[in-house]
């Protein structure tokens, strides 16, 4: 926690250019898991339980859709355009679901800049180590202003 410290604030409108992506690979872990089902509270089988879960369509258990959609928010949030940016809407689908271990890659990339609403739209791709699509989003964002 920065209790008390300077962050350095993210990149301005004027700093970003259309075209530019940012990777970042993530490996869904027990533990990242079961802090996500802690905080939130939500105790959906399918989530943790290899027995329930071998007996749906899935047949093991899966990553919850938002704990997903958190480290997209988080990618933002620190890199993209980064500190005091903020989500204003999102588009997103997850079309195959994501198991747990899996070794997940995440592609942000800007595709527009609407600079008289200081708006950014970034979309964002994410593949598992089979190259499967596990997630399709579309974010706009409202970069920082700093004061002056």
């Amino acid at each position: 926690m920065l209790l008390g410290k300077t962050r350095k604030i993210g990149r301005r409108i004027e700093d970003i250019e259309i075209g530019e992506k940012l990777t970042l690979t993530e490996k869904i872990e027990d533990k990242d898991l079961l802090l996500y089902l802690g905080l939130t509270n939500d105790n959906n089988p399918l989530f943790i339980q290899h027995d329930f879960a071998a007996k749906t369509q899935y047949g093991k258990p899966i990553v919850p859709s938002i704990m997903l959609t958190g480290i997209i928010t988080s990618a933002i949030s620190k890199y993209l355009p980064g500190p005091g940016s903020h989500i204003t809407k999102q588009i997103i689908s997850f079309p195959t679901p994501t198991y747990h271990y899996s070794i997940v890659e995440f592609t942000f990339e800007i595709k527009e800049i609407i600079e008289q609403l200081n708006s950014i739209v970034i979309t964002v791709l994410a593949q598992n180590d089979q190259n499967e699509i596990v997630v399709e989003g579309e974010f706009h964002v409202t970069p920082p202003i700093i004061e002056k």
